[in-house]
């Protein structure tokens, strides 16, 4: 349970910071075409999909903007899909709660590279 509260604070505050919604934004690169950029199969995240592709979208941003390079975007993703495989999906709340410590420092590395790229996230 502890687990879910940390993603939904997770997500919470990357609403505050202008990200695409998986029901769809206008202008926004697909959650599935941002997995697509790095591999020929996407992902099924299942309950963690939002929050996943919002930590995406920010790395993208920062990527687009020449902060992050191809290489270090698609093994941000690659990262993320290995251990979301190998520990969110487990019934043991030890090894849930892993997935929630590694996907929080994920996320929030996505949003300082984004902040470096954004200038609109900077101006307080």
């Amino acid at each position: 349970m502890r687990g879910l509260l940390m993603i939904g604070a997770a997500a919470f505050l990357a609403g505050c910071v202008s990200t695409p919604s998986l029901e769809g934004t206008r202008g926004a690169t697909s959650f599935e075409a941002l997995q697509l950029m790095c591999s020929p199969q996407t992902v099924d995240y299942g309950r963690d999909a939002q929050a996943v592709y919002e930590t995406f979208f920010d790395a993208y941003v920062a990527n687009r903007r020449g902060r992050l390079s191809k290489e270090d975007f698609c093994a941000f993703q690659a990262a993320i899909a290995q251990r979301h495989t190998s520990e969110a999906t487990s019934s043991d709340p030890k090894v849930r709660n892993q997935w929630v410590a590694f996907f929080n420092e994920q996320r929030a590395r996505a949003i300082s590279w984004r902040a470096s790229a954004d200038p609109t996230l900077r101006a307080g």
